[in-house]
Formats: structure tokens, sequence, C-alpha cells
């Protein structure tokens, strides 16, 4: 459940069967409310067992609760008729299971209308968010209302945390029976160790699940009008991790295949990249961008050729994250007609971001009506 509204300093009663209230509890006191809770035995199916003291502990709660919320099993018309009347009713569905879960979940290269509504999903129902530096989502602290939010955040050369420790807090928070949400920027699979963060789950017999991402490598271009494939232009898209340079035989194959070359984390080793590019026979005029801060109201391009662009790069003071796009296809884009001196500075503002301010509340707003 996504919680929507300013709820700090809002009395809450939570109302459930033993084992039920716990995520709904941690959820709402997180997200600034005070909580107060109406618990009653593990066997809701027998009235029997309604330790509500049958009725009258709940009635007593009840006057000093604005919400009130029926977990699971709590949503029965003896409950609704003592609450409504007194406070806003509200129901959540009980845990489908107490056991602990990993799901790694994409979160696309820019702002928070690039979550799929399943990213939201398991965002909301999160005890634990673990972090990247370019999962840039806006406020964690509302996606994520009952989650303890940890930064795991690596950047070039540094990395504060590990991958070794992120993934055994990570199996080690789900082995305490939470759900671990380890959000990530753009696709786990795409460079983002993602297969290395599932072996991990599994290896510890914890369940997991992904959820797919919209990755920089076709967003960012995408956001500067730059088409990675394009009819008669390029049929083929080779993705390359820039963190290293190529090797001869590395930039010799990607010569030889032809087609759209698109770098990611390469803008530190631009001029080795660019430079194995030429030697292995790429002509020096072939036209070449790289997109900084993409999806981002930050956004900007430099446009150049596979020649110029380091340069040009370096001049506008370009920086990470960026994207790195090499082929025929810049010359059909938007950017290519458009820049001056080599630059199109805060190209997002022409449309096709993700990244404003108002994204979160566009998305909030369209998920009330939809739920």
């Amino acid at each position: 459940m996504l919680l929507q509204t300013d709820v700090g300093g809002v009395p809450v009663l939570v109302v459930g069967a033993s084992g039920e209230v716990d995520a709904s509890v941690r959820r709402w006191s997180r997200a600034g409310a005070v909580v107060t809770t109406a618990v009653y035995g593990t066997d809701p199916a027998d009235p029997a067992a309604d330790d509500l003291a049958t009725l009258t502990t709940l009635t007593t709660r009840a006057e000093t609760a604005h919400v009130a919320v029926l977990v699971g099993s709590a949503d029965r018309p003896a409950v609704r008729e003592v609450l409504e009347g007194r406070c806003l009713v509200v129901t959540e569905p009980a845990p489908v299971s107490r056991r602990g879960r990993v799901v790694l979940v994409g979160a696309g290269p820019g702002g928070p209308g690039l979550l799929t509504l399943d990213a939201v999903d398991a965002l909301a129902d999160a005890d634990v968010v673990l972090a990247d530096r370019l999962a840039e989502v806006g406020d964690l602290t509302r996606l994520a209302p009952g989650a303890r939010i940890v930064d795991v955040g690596k950047r070039p050369g540094h990395h504060a945390v590990p991958q070794e420790r992120i993934e055994s807090r990570m199996v080690a928070a789900a082995l305490e029976g939470l759900t671990v949400v380890r959000l990530k920027g753009g696709d786990p699979y795409v460079f983002g160790r993602g297969g290395e963060e599932v072996a991990a789950a599994v290896e510890a017999g914890v369940p997991v699940t992904v959820v797919p991402g919209v990755t920089s490598a076709v967003g960012v271009p995408g956001a500067a009008g730059i088409p990675v494939t394009h009819r008669g232009v390029s049929h083929v898209v080779t993705v390359v991790s820039g963190h290293v340079p190529l090797t001869d035989e590395q930039a010799g194959g990607l010569v030889a295949l032809g087609g759209t070359i698109v770098l990611l984390m390469g803008v530190h080793n631009l001029v080795p990249l660019t430079g194995a590019l030429v030697a292995a026979g790429l002509p020096a005029t072939t036209p070449a961008a790289v997109v900084e801060r993409g999806l981002t109201p930050a956004q900007r391009s430099v446009v150049g050729t596979v020649a110029t662009l380091p340069d040009l790069a370096r001049r506008h003071g370009v920086t990470s994250p960026a994207v790195i796009v090499v082929g025929e296809v810049v010359r059909r884009s938007q950017v290519w007609d458009r820049r001056v001196d080599g630059a199109v500075v805060a190209d997002a503002e022409d449309g096709g971001r993700a990244g404003d301010a108002d994204a979160l509340a566009d998305l909030t707003s369209w998920l009330e009506v939809v739920a």
C-alpha cells in the first residue's frame, strides 16, 4: 500500500490478527502517524478468539483515532460497526507471507515517472530499501513509507559499501523475515550486478524476484532525441561498459560489427575509448554524442564526432552519469541540428523527461484514481 497523504501526527488505530499487523504498524509509524493497535488472537475465523475484550477495547481506542486500518481478516461487519462514524476506516490486505524476500527493482535513469507500477508496489511493501546513487526516484520516504532506507550507492572509484557487503546485508534482512527492495538505477540486469545479487539470494534460500527498469542505454539517448536504431541507418546496437578502456580486439570487433555503439560509465575513459575506435578503423568523422544526466531537469547533450567529442566534453565539464552514443543515428537526432559549439545545453526542457518535481505527484494522483 502506498501512503499518498501526509499522516504526520495523525492518530491511527491498526486492527488485525496477531502476526498480520506488524508491517502495517511499521509503515504508518515511519510515515509519521501516531499508531496504536488492537490485536486479537491467531484464529480470526473463531469469534471466541476475538481478543478485543470483545469489542469494548476497540470502542475505547477508536475514540481517539482519526484513522482505523483494518488489516486482512479484521475487515468484518462487527468491527466496521464499531468504527464507522467514529473515524475514517481504510483496509489493507494481510501480508501474503511472513517469509522474507528480496525484490530487485530497476528505477530507470531519471525521476519517479519512469518507475513501473510493479516497482511502485514493491517499494510500498518494503521493510528495507537498499538504494543506489543512480536510482534518482525522488522522495523515497514517500514511495516507501514503511521502510528503513539505506544508501549503498557507488561512485566512480569509490564504493562506500562494497558489493559483497550489500549482498550480505540484503540476504540477512530477508532471513529476518523482512521484504527487501534492492533499488537500482536503470535495469538491474544491464551492468547493474543484478545477476550476482539474485545468485546471492538463491544461494541463501531467499525468494527473489526482479522488476525490470528502463535502461539508460536506450532511455537516455531517447530523451535527447537520439534513436539507437533507425531503418536504413542502423539495425545493430551494441551496449558496452566503458569503465575500463577497450582492448584492440574489442574495438576492432565493434567497428567490424557496425551500427550504433552505446557506452555506459565511460566519461572518465572517453579519450581512450574513442581513440581505440578510431585506431580500429572507425572514421574520425563518425557522429557521436554524450548525454549527461539524462531524463532529469539537468539533462544536456554534447555533440560532435568521435574525434572531437572528448575535447568538447572536457570543455563543457561533462561528468557522470552520462551515456555516450557513437554512430550515424546521432546525425538523425534532434540535437544534431541544434548544436552550438558542440553543445545543446538543458535540452531536457524540450520534453521527454521524467525528472521534474511534479512527476511523483502526477504518479500518485493517477494511482489514487485507478486504485
